[in-house]
C-alpha cells in the first residue's frame, strides 16, 4: 500500500531530515585516513541518542548496526568494521533516522583523503545522477521518468547503474511501496502524487552493474571489483515540486 503523508507527518519527517543532515556534516569532518567505519557507527548511534533519535536500520530484519558503511567495491549494506580507511578509499555512509516517528534516509559517498581522477568523476556523476532523478520527482510524472533520467546520464558518462537495489517509499516504516528503480523508460510506471515520500538513491559502478552477495547475506559488492558510489535523499512530492528533506546545502 502506498501512503500519502499529511502536513503534520511531513513536518515530522523534515525534523528528522534536519537531524540527519547535521549527522552527515559531522561525519564529513571525521572522514580521513586512519578512521574506522566502526568508529563512525559508534559516533552516529551516540549522536542520535543525544538528540532523542534512533538509527532505524539497527534491528531492521536483524541488521546489527546503526549505519551501513560500504567501501570501494561494496555497493550497499556494508558492515562497519575495525579496518582503518586508507588514502584513496571511497566510503558510502547510509543512515536512516527516526525522530519521534518521523523518518529520514540519506546516503553519501565520501573520498578518504585524495582519490584518483576516475574516482572523482564517479562521485561527481553519481551525485549529479541523484539530482537529475530528483528533477523528475514531480506530481504527475511517472516513476520511469526518474530512472530514465538517471540511467541516461550515468551511462552517457561511461558508468553503469545498479539494478538489484532501488529507492523506495518511506514512512511510517523504513521501506514502503513503491520501488523506485534508477533505470527504465520514460512515461512508464506508477504516477507520482502529492504527499508521497520516496527515496532516490542511485548506486553507480565503474564497471558492470552486476552484484554479488557477501557471506553475511547483507553486503552487496560489484562482481568485477570496480568501485561503486551512492548518493541518496528523501523527497516529498509536492504541488510545487520535489521537497528534499535531507538537503545538505542549507542551514538547519
Amino acid at each position: 500500500m502506498i501512503t500519502r503523508k499529511s502536513k503534520r507527518e511531513i513536518e515530522m519527517m523534515q525534523k528528522s531530515g534536519d537531524l540527519l543532515v547535521q549527522c552527515h556534516k559531522e561525519i564529513a569532518q571525521m572522514i580521513k585516513p586512519g578512521i574506522t567505519t566502526k568508529e563512525i557507527d559508534t559516533f552516529v548511534e551516540e549522536f542520535l541518542a543525544k538528540h532523542g533519535a534512533t538509527p532505524e536500520q539497527k534491528g531492521f530484519e536483524g541488521y546489527p548496526f546503526a549505519i551501513c558503511a560500504s567501501v570501494n567495491d561494496e555497493i550497499c549494506h556494508g558492515f562497519p568494521n575495525d579496518e582503518k580507511l586508507v588514502e584513496g578509499d571511497i566510503v558510502t555512509i547510509d543512515i536512516v533516522v527516526n525522530l519521534n516517528g518521523g523518518l529520514a534516509d540519506s546516503a553519501w559517498t565520501y573520498a578518504v583523503g585524495e582519490i584518483d581522477q576516475v574516482g572523482k568523476h564517479l562521485l561527481d556523476v553519481t551525485k549529479q545522477s541523484l539530482y537529475k532523478g530528483i528533477e523528475q520527482a514531480q506530481a504527475g510524472n511517472r516513476i520511469g521518468d526518474i530512472g530514465h533520467a538517471i540511467q541516461t546520464y550515468a551511462e552517457g558518462e561511461g558508468f553503469s547503474v545498479v539494478r538489484d537495489f532501488t529507492g523506495h517509499g518511506i514512512g511510517p516504516t523504513i521501506h514502503e511501496e513503491p520501488h523506485i528503480p534508477h533505470f527504465g523508460l520514460p512515461n512508464k510506471g506508477l504516477r507520482l502524487k502529492e504527499g508521497m515520500v520516496i527515496t532516490i538513491e542511485p548506486m553507480i559502478n565503474e564497471g558492470t552493474w552486476k552484484s554479488k552477495m557477501d557471506s553475511n547475506n547483507w553486503t552487496a559488492r560489484t562482481v568485477d571489483g570496480g568501485r561503486s558510489a551512492q548518493y541518496e535523499h528523501t523527497i516529498v512530492i509536492t504541488k510545487d515540486g520535489p521537497l528534499v528533506t535531507t538537503e545538505q546545502d542549507r542551514d538547519v
